[in-house]
Formats: C-alpha cells, structure tokens, sequence
C-alpha cells in the first residue's frame, strides 16, 4: 500500500541526509500516517482512514462529516 494520505494526498518526499562534513546521502521523508475509525452517525458504521498528522487536525476541527463531503465531491469531479 501506498504512503499516502487520503485526505491530504500527503506522500513521501526526497531529500539529502547532510553530515557534520557536508557530505549528502539521499533520504526519504515520509509523512506520519496513522491509521483512525471514525463513526459517521448518519450510516451507521464505523469508517477505517489512513490519515496523516494533518489529517487528523482537519477533521478535529471541522469534523468527519464535512471532510468526508469534500473528499466525495473531489472524486466525483475527477
């Protein structure tokens, strides 16, 4: 499975390690998932979402209802 948000879209990043020397190494940054259920009370079950950090700071705020309709009608768009 990918390393990717399904909220934000967040994904992996390249970057160099950089030593005491200044001698660069290429890295990977990968974005802090987590896996979260969330209870969506107007179907009545439990949804299952690989958020990033982020992520979950969004649907603290506005909830899992508002976010879930965005993410619907960005699929339905595309």
């Amino acid at each position: 499975m990918a390393r990717i948000c399904q909220l934000t879209g967040k994904k992996p990043m390249v970057g160099n390690n950089v030593s005491h020397a200044k001698n660069r190494t290429k890295r990977r940054f990968l974005p802090g998932l987590q896996y979260r259920r969330f209870w969506l009370e107007k179907e009545k079950k439990w949804i299952k979402l690989r958020l990033s950090n982020a992520a979950l700071r969004t649907v603290d705020k506005k909830g899992i209802d508002v976010v879930l309709e965005k993410i619907k009608s960005q699929t339905k768009v595309t």
